[in-house]
This record gives C-alpha cells, structure tokens and sequence, in this order.
C-alpha cells in the first residue's frame, strides 16, 4: 500500500513537470511577442529569463523526486513481494514442491519479478507522464486558439485507438514469451543442477539439444511478440507526425487568412515539434506494461497455494513424547502410513527400520508437520502439531537429513544457522561432538573458510557430519536423524555413534538407520512395511521374533528388494 502511494506521487509530480515543460513555450512566447512588437527591452530579456530559470528547475527538481519515487516504488514493492512469497512457502505442505518445480519458482523470484522490479514504475509513470504531457500541451494550446486545441486532442484520440489495439493484441503473445522465458530459467537451472549426472552418462548432447530448444523456443515467442507490436508502434509514431504536421500546417494557414496573429502562429508551429514528443515514449510502453501486468499475475498466483492452518499459538511442551493416533496419510493416491499408532518415549532413542517406500521419512515429516496429517492426530508432548505455532513448533525439533544442503557461507556460519547467536567456542565443541573438528582445522581457513553453494566444495561424509554439528548446536528437545550415518565412513561412525548416544540423555532422539550398530542401542525400534507398524520393541525381544527385523539381522545384508533407509 505505502508503494502505491509512492507510484502515486510520482503521477503528481510528473503532471507538475507537464506543467514546468509547458512553462518554456511561455518563456518563447515574451521572447518572439516583443520582438515581433519591436519592443525588446531588458525587462522582456529578464521576464524570459526568469521563466526559463522556474521552468528548468522545476523540471529537474520534480523529474527527480518522481524518478526517485518510482525506483523506491519498484524495488521496495518487488523486494516485499519476494518476502512474501518466502514466508509463504514456508507454510505450503512439502507435497507443492513435489508438483512444482524448482525452475518455475526461481522463474517467477528472479526473472519475472525483476520484469516487474524494472518495467512496472517506469512504464506505469513513463506512460501516465506521456500522457499528462500531451494533455497538458492541449490545454496550453487551447488556451491560445480552440482550433489548434481541438486538432492537438484529435491526435491523442487517435493515437489512443491505437494504443488500445495494441494492448489486446500484446495480451495474446504476453503470456506465450513468459512461459517460455520461465521454461528457460527452468532449463538452464535443471542442467547446472545435473551437471554430475549429465558427466557421467555421456549425456551433453542430449542435454546442449534441451537447453538449445528452450533458447529457440524463448527467441521466437520474443520476436513473435516484438514482430505483433512493430505495425501497431510504426502506427502509433505516424499518428502523431501526422498530427504534429497538421498542427504545423493549421498554424501557418489560419495566419495566412487573417484569423491567427503572427507570434501565435509561430508559438503554434514550436508546439506542433513539442505537443506530442512525451506521448511518443509512452506509446512504446504499453507492450511492456501488458509484459508488467501478466508478470504480476504469475508472482500472484503463488498467493493460491492453500497452506496449511496456521491458526496456531506458542507453546512450550511441558515433554517431549510424541504419540501417532490413527495416522493415515497418503500422497495424492498412493496411502503412505495406514492407521499408525505409535508412542516415541520422551528422552529416549527410538530406531525407525523398514524396505525402502514403507514410509519413514513420511513418519518423521509428520512430526515436524511439513505435512498435515489426513486423518489421526500426531501429539508432541500431548498437543496437536496443528496446535503449535510453525516458529514454536520447530524451535523444538532439530533434523539432520541425509541429502544435506549447506549454504555458500562460512562453515562457523552454517553450523550456527540454527542458532545465530552461538559463540565460536559453542561451534567448536558441536563439531567436536559431530567428529569435524579435525577436518575444519586442516582447510585453509579453518571455521572461517568459505564453502560453495549446496556444500559442493565438501565431501558427503563432510556435509553430513556439519549437518550434525548444525543440529547438535541448536539444541532442541526433539532430535530427528534420517540417515545420520548413510555418509560416514567406518572410523568416524564408531564415533558418531558416542556422540548420538550421548543425545539420548536429555534428547527425545529419532533415527531412520540402516546399519544395526545404529540401532541395536535404541529403547525402542519401530519396523515399518507397507505404511504399517508391524514390529515395536528393543532389539534384544525383536531379534527372538520372526519377521523383518529378525531376517535382516540375521542375514547381515540387506534383505532382496529393500534397505533400512530413507524412503
């Protein structure tokens, strides 16, 4: 709202600048009157001095605070909205991210909202400006011969006709260019994001034949477009020649018949070369403010993502227990977790076990509720998840997953990302207990050296281990390890290991695992198949029992067709 009223004041100003502009004709006018008149004095030198002095100040000091407007306009509302759409897909459930990619969002935070950070100010006030100018210029006129006035209004009629055409026809190729411009960024981002996979499969061609074909698809939506506009502008700008010749052409024959004085006429014959000049500018805007307009719509159409309700307040668990009652939940059609009720003990480590697809990862989600559940409850500490506030909810959960994502940061900075305000020492003791320490202090630049985005600068052993520190610094109640060890070698898993079982002394712990060393220690051990619980106990009472556990344990492999990981 405080953006449109800065948009709004730049209109203002640019009128007041219409006005300014208009000023110099006066100025031209007590010039070529008095030498006309044969009365040229000082006094007329400084009246059109004078006049020229308001008219360019006026017009330096308004076109500044109306520029000056704009730009805050377009970048401060551009700038909210990208926040806006963050928090929002802070609240969508995971399963939107599942249906859209990546490329589509990045399409819509970078190149469609930078159309709108750089088009919609200045071909909102560039067009509105144009036309005030004009206006202004015919009210100007007017007020020196209602036939000129009436000649100069004909030609912004006109000119307007056109322009109206040309909007519906911009609206047909509008939306064409910006999905194939979205198609774009969505290509190029899947490439650099599989570049690893494109290597090692020999796939550059296939790949160069994708990424060129989306280039061509964008070039010709461009030029399609561009070629639409061409009559319409070559229109426009004959439109107002046409008229700028008229006025010209009205002036020298109204004073060749007597009915127009002769500095009239010359004032009349200066106006015809300044009448329509702003208007010329903003007849070439309009295509791109139908560009503007459809990519505030696209940025919009994020605001319709349901969300998930967000009616709730903070609250701080008096436990940590975490029940499931009845929980059913299902991707679109395919039901991951089947009537599961289940109860992990407050400070304690419970394993989670079971084929790859029984839904595991699912289970552990659901506590942190990047999903809602579709039927059932799952409690933390006896209140609903849908019950706590997002903020208050996950400041008591800490997760380290096994495709672990760092940021292109400081190594100190991505182990404190989940709590800023931890000391160096308090960083160094979390790596410690994670076992990086050691590798930390042999890079370059220790805790202050610079990793590359996503972690790519660091092994997967390496990320995962900061993953644990980040974690272990945070120091939530509730500790959820999907795959904690999937990336650690032998040596320093033996010493994860300690370190996660010394979590389960004030820690409600977690862990997805598939490697019995991981688990064989936890109090309790859930085995999920089929989206069912169908073994719970320790691992003591579960080896006794025929089923799951039992014949992975036994066969030391894992069993034909599945394996104690993430789903």
């Amino acid at each position: 709202m405080k953006e449109k009223g800065n948009l709004k004041k730049s209109i203002v100003v640019g009128f007041l600048n219409a006005i300014f502009n208009a000023f110099l004709v006066i100025a031209l006018y007590v010039v070529l009157n008095a030498i006309i008149e044969n009365s040229v004095s000082t006094m007329t030198a400084w009246t059109a001095f004078i006049i020229m002095v308001v008219s360019i100040a006026g017009k330096i000091i308004t076109q500044y605070f109306s520029q000056l407007q704009r730009t805050h306009a377009g970048y401060f509302m551009v700038a909210g909205k990208r926040i806006s759409i963050g928090q929002k897909l802070k609240s969508v459930p995971m399963g939107y991210f599942n249906q859209n990619s990546l490329g589509q969002i990045t399409a819509i935070e970078t190149t469609i909202l930078n159309d709108v950070e750089s088009a919609v100010p200045v071909v909102l006030v560039t067009t509105l400006g144009g036309f005030l100018n004009s206006f202004v210029f015919a009210l100007f006129i007017l007020g020196f011969d209602w036939r000129m006035g009436v000649v100069t209004l004909l030609g912004i009629a006109i000119f307007l006709i056109v322009t109206s055409a040309m909007e519906k026809k911009s609206r047909e190729g509008v939306p064409a260019r910006q999905e194939a411009q979205a198609a774009l960024v969505e290509t190029v981002l899947e490439t650099i994001q599989g570049m690893s996979v494109v290597k090692a499969f020999d796939l550059d061609n296939n790949l160069d034949k994708k990424v060129d074909r989306a280039i061509e698809e964008s070039f010709q939506k461009n030029e399609k477009l561009e070629k639409a506009m061409t009559p319409y502008v070559a229109m426009q700008q004959l439109v107002l020649y046409v008229f700028s010749i008229a006025l010209m052409f009205c002036a020298i024959a109204f004073y060749l018949n007597g009915t127009m004085e002769i500095t009239n006429s010359l004032i009349m014959v200066i106006c015809s070369f300044m009448v329509y000049e702003q208007l010329k500018v903003a007849g070439s805007c309009v295509a791109n403010m139908r560009i503007a307009e459809h990519s505030i719509d696209k940025a919009n159409k994020i605001d319709d993502v349901p969300t998930m309700n967000e009616g709730g307040r903070d609250i701080v668990p008096k436990t940590t227990e975490i029940k499931f009652e009845n929980v059913e939940f299902a991707y679109g059609k395919k039901k991951i977790l089947d009537h599961v009720s289940i109860t992990i003990p407050e400070k304690k480590l419970t394993a989670i076990v079971g084929p790859s697809g029984a839904g595991k990862s699912t289970l552990c989600s659901l506590i942190a509720r990047f999903w809602d559940v579709d039927k059932g409850a799952v409690l933390v500490g006896g209140v609903n998840v849908k019950d706590y506030s997002l903020n208050s909810l996950m400041g008591n959960i800490s997760m380290v997953f096994q495709n672990v994502y760092l940021f292109a940061d400081t190594i100190e900075n991505n182990i404190k990302f989940g709590r800023t305000e931890a000391t160096h020492e308090e960083v160094v003791e979390a790596a410690k207990r994670a076992c990086c320490h050691e590798f930390i202090m042999a890079l370059p630049d220790g805790y202050d050296t610079m990793i590359g985005e996503g972690g790519a600068s660091l092994s997967g052993g390496e990320k995962q281990r900061i993953s644990i520190a980040r974690a272990l610094i945070k120091d939530a109640a509730i500790v959820i390890f999907d795959e904690a060890t999937a990336n650690v070698d032998p040596e320093n898993e033996d010493r994860l290991q300690k370190a996660i079982e010394e979590l389960t002394k004030d820690k409600t712990v977690i862990m997805i695992a598939h490697r019995l060393k991981t688990v064989r220690n936890a109090e309790k051990i859930l085995v999920l198949n089929d989206g069912k619980i169908v073994q719970e106990g320790r691992h003591d009472e579960l080896i006794k029992e025929a089923g799951i556990y039992a014949d992975f344990v036994n066969s030391r492999k894992e069993a034909i067709g599945w394996k104690l990981g993430k789903q």
